[in-house]
């Protein structure tokens, strides 16, 4: 049995209509697609319907972490192949997965990333490569800040092939996300005890991150060659940065480094 016939991919959406279809045009090959959707309005859940190895389970958002920690709870197979609504799997990675025969010892995969601005590629990215293939009985996810990180118990292997990640949700909803990211972010880094990652400490004084960020992806990554949509990534990157800036400081100013409330939380 080859090792993709053991494989069940996951995906977490909500309100992915933009991006979903690209996504599973490359998942042909699997048997059963769990896709763990938390309230889709945008018809995400209905173009998914076109697919039929995809079985569409909605489940109530707390946060990635816990949202992908349920999907597991769905899966049958030993492996699972974890994705973003907006990645889409490279033909070098697919060929690469139809290829592996993990000895025993071997508990995931992980792939580096091409990040595209509408379609076109950019010759660098700030997102660092993810464990995104592992063995299911070895796998937990954590909760990091906004995001989360999964933990496998074993030994991790590197994928040549890449993953493309290109989200073409309208930049209003890009702009609605990174503000909750921030106070998630905010939350994180404000709790977090010494000792502090050299990272950590430059976003924690909050005003030389958004610089530093904006320099590092425009000159120090090339963005600078790839035109605009270099200058969209770059730009978005160091508005990030300031959001999460604005939250430390106005935060610090009023006294108050606890956990705030969200009461206009959209989901992820």
């Amino acid at each position: 049995m080859t090792l993709l016939a053991q494989v069940t991919p996951l995906i977490i959406t909500y309100d992915e209509a933009p991006n979903i279809r690209r996504t599973l045009d490359k998942l042909a090959w699997a048997r059963r697609i769990v896709v763990i959707d938390s309230g889709s309005t945008d018809g995400t859940v209905e173009m998914m319907r076109c697919f039929p190895q995809v079985e569409v389970i909605q489940h109530p958002f707390t946060d990635f972490a816990s949202q992908c920690n349920y999907g597991l709870t769905q899966i049958a197979t030993p492996w699972v192949l974890t994705l973003d609504a907006d990645y889409e799997l490279s033909e070098t990675l697919m060929r690469e997965l139809e290829s592996l025969r993990p000895a025993g010892n071997i508990a995931g995969y992980r792939t580096c990333f091409v990040y595209r601005v509408h379609g076109r590629p950019l010759r660098a990215t700030l997102y660092p490569p993810r464990t995104v293939l592992y063995r299911k009985n070895k796998a937990c996810y954590q909760k990091e800040g906004h995001g989360h990180r999964v933990v496998v118990d074993g030994e991790i292997l590197p994928l040549a092939g890449v993953l493309y990640h290109d989200d073409r949700k309208s930049l209003a909803r890009w702009l609605k996300s990174q503000q909750r990211y921030a106070r998630d972010e905010a939350d994180y880094l404000l709790g977090l005890r010494a000792p502090l990652t050299r990272a950590d400490r430059i976003r924690l004084m909050a005003w030389p991150a958004p610089i530093a960020v904006f320099f590092y992806t425009l000159l120090v990554k090339g963005c600078v060659l790839d035109g605009w949509p270099g200058w969209y990534y770059t730009l978005q990157r160091a508005l990030a940065e300031i959001l999460l800036a604005l939250e430390i400081v106005d935060r610090r100013l009023r006294g108050n480094t606890a956990a705030s409330a969200d009461p206009t939380g959209d989901g992820p």
